[in-house]
């Protein structure tokens, strides 16, 4: 990322950056063209960081979401016909402008966000490598299988569904929205996105770029709003063919309710309560790095953060005593500084129902160890790194989704019990265990009821690879072909070598 990293420096980024978004409301994006919302309704976005105003955004409802509709499907023909070369190269161009505009970016997001600038500085970056890996694999999308028989030649192709919507999230809203909208577009779908109310700004620049970089107008289409006007209209859509969504468990089931009348297909990362594991014989020391930072990182606001940390009895007390001067050391401060480790919380209702679990916790007679700093004002979105012991299994703390900066310690003792243990929940998102003994290893991994493991090690993403969820974790997979999977119909042709036998019925 080019240009200074300093909080001066990116505070006057920021500002330039947000000036924008400040003088004239932020549109909709339909067929490349920046619109109001028909009804004229707008939706005011404020900072996480300090509450400060910074614009107005059009908030869509059906007729917005039927106009991007219709773009999308009048463009598919057109972007679906260029064939997979011609999509790699137009992507390639926007993973380009992606990199050149990095720093824009990550100020943007980190002050519409409140995310630490230290993640928010990669996070524009792998989206371009998102763009670039699904670009590379998009001349090979039709490709199929030979499947022959002693009769007939039997060979698949695949080709694009047609317009899909896409529902993202607001913790590392450019990001992950790539993570969706690449696949989409390398596949030949044409797309239209409900970006997250709390944090829209990043969608509209990844629009702009978009067209900049040749991406023809309707292709990509974007209308803000809020999720029972504009997110309902799209997952109900009838030219709306496939809903990506990102979010929480129960949205997830909302949409699933919505899509049912058009059959539409749903690809769901929802939420999870993640289990790291730390045996005994584990290397204490990267396990405990690996801890704290995948549930502190991105003020814990990630679907796969480690937010449930079991410890073997044996080692209890040492690793509880090491965690807590860790999380004491913790930088809680403004997310555009360099050095800060946490940042607030997206939005006062979340902030609430965060602090809500902690209360909770302690009322029902765990024990709080909480870092980072006494806060100024208790009615900031800031929540200090929090670690709760002495919890039990059943609290709500031990079991719920709390998505921010707080980390619950449960022990266990043996293998049994720590694999009963982390399964011990309607989430299936991820697992990481630690340990020196390979064979556990390959057990733990093999039993844990979750779509992904990391053993000995934190949450390392290989786009080739899988990723997703069971249980109320999500339905199907993100990553290399799985992604495609999705995107595509899959077609059969089976075509007879000869006069092989056919039943004769009603011949005299």
């Amino acid at each position: 990322m080019s240009g200074a990293t300093s909080f001066e420096q990116n505070h006057a980024d920021a500002r330039a950056h947000l000036a924008r978004f400040a003088t004239a409301p932020v549109g909709h994006l339909i067929g490349g063209v920046a619109v109001p919302s028909s009804s004229g309704e707008t939706f005011t976005n404020h900072s996480p960081i300090d509450g400060a105003v910074l614009g107005t955004v059009a908030a869509g409802d059906r007729d917005d979401v039927h106009a991007a509709a219709s773009c999308a499907s009048t463009a598919f023909a057109a972007w679906n016909g260029i064939g997979g070369t011609g999509r790699r190269q137009v992507l390639h161009d926007l993973a380009d402008l992606i990199e050149q505009r990095a720093q824009q970016i990550a100020v943007v997001e980190s002050m519409d966000t409140g995310q630490p600038i230290r993640f928010m500085s990669t996070a524009a970056l792998r989206g371009a490598e998102n763009f670039r890996y699904f670009a590379d694999m998009a001349p090979d999308v039709a490709n199929g299988r030979s499947l022959p028989t002693a009769e007939l030649v039997n060979y698949t192709t695949r080709r694009a569904i047609g317009p899909v919507g896409v529902i993202t999230p607001w913790n590392t809203p450019f990001m992950l929205s790539t993570w969706k909208i690449a696949p989409a577009l390398a596949a030949g779908c044409t797309v239209v996105h409900k970006p997250a109310e709390w944090s829209p700004l990043t969608a509209s620049l990844l629009g702009e770029l978009a067209l900049e970089a040749g991406v023809p107008p309707g292709v990509l289409n974007v209308v803000h709003g809020f999720g029972h006007t504009a997110g309902r209209s799209l997952t109900e859509h009838p030219s709306i063919r496939a809903i990506a969504f990102v979010g929480e468990s129960v949205t997830g089931s909302a949409i699933q309710a919505q899509a049912a009348p058009t059959l539409k297909r749903l690809h769901f990362e929802l939420g999870g309560k993640n289990p790291v594991i730390v045996f005994a014989d584990a290397d204490l020391e990267r396990a405990l790095d690996a801890a704290v930072f995948m549930i502190f990182s991105l003020n814990g606001e990630r679907c796969t953060s480690s937010s449930r940390l079991l410890v073997q009895s044996s080692i209890r007390v040492e690793f509880e005593d090491r965690l807590a001067a860790r999380v004491r050391a913790l930088r809680v401060g403004h997310p555009l500084d360099p050095a800060t480790e946490i940042g607030p919380l997206i939005h006062p209702v979340h902030r609430d129902k965060v602090r809500g679990y902690v209360n909770g916790a302690v009322a029902d007679g765990a024990r709080v160890v909480v870092g980072g700093g006494d806060l100024v004002d208790a009615t900031s979105n800031y929540v200090n790194p929090v670690v709760v012991l002495d919890a039990s299994r059943t609290m709500a703390i031990a079991r719920d989704e709390v998505f921010g900066p707080v980390l619950t310690v449960l022990p266990f003792d043996d293998e049994a019990d720590a694999v009963a243990l982390a399964n011990d929940t309607e989430y299936g998102l991820a697992g990481y265990v630690w340990t020196s003994d390979s064979g556990r290893a390959h057990r733990v991994a093999r039993d844990l009821d979750v779509g992904m493991v990391w053993v000995n090690s934190h949450n390392v993403r290989h786009l080739p690879t899988p990723f997703g969820g069971m249980k109320r974790s999500g339905i199907g997979r993100d990553g290399g072909d799985w992604s495609f999977d999705f995107y595509t119909e899959t077609k059969n042709v089976a075509v007879a070598y000869g006069a092989h036998q056919i039943p004769r019925l009603g011949a005299v």
